[in-house]
């Protein structure tokens, strides 16, 4: 838009009013988009410090969930060590208690056999003496 210059008078009045007008209005509208821009700014600003809460909140959320997995696993760790433990003590007893019974049927075993080997004796002792009746009936 231009202005242009009359001879004698100056600029023309029409021309530059509207000319001031089209300022007004443009001025007028970037006032507008300016308080518009501002308003989004706040927006957005607000918007931002609600993530930042946010991101905040989760990363205490992940801190307390990575300290009570440790604690979970330090738990199961423990648990799994007893059960070790536990398992490995009545392990020992039934071995334990598995040579004492081993040790008792050896010594019944030698028991019997030592019972045996007298029988044995004392068996063929009769044996040999009924054989000495018998051979001194038959000599008579």
């Amino acid at each position: 838009m231009t202005i242009k210059r009359a001879l004698f008078d100056g600029y023309c009045k029409k021309q530059v009013d509207a000319v001031l007008a089209r300022i007004i209005e443009d001025y007028n509208e970037m006032s507008n988009n300016t308080n518009e821009l501002k308003c989004q700014i706040a927006s957005l600003n607000e918007a931002e410090q609600h993530y930042k809460v946010l991101e905040e909140s989760l990363q205490h959320s992940i801190l307390v969930a990575q300290h009570t997995a440790e604690q979970i696993k330090a738990n199961a760790c423990d648990k799994a060590k007893n059960i070790v433990d536990e398992a490995e003590i009545k392990a020992q007893k039934i071995i334990d208690s598995a040579a004492e019974k081993v040790r008792n049927i050896q010594m019944k075993y030698e028991q019997l056999k030592g019972e045996v080997f007298t029988f044995k004796t004392k068996s063929e002792a009769l044996i040999q003496a009924q054989m000495d009746v018998l051979r001194q009936l038959l000599v008579e």
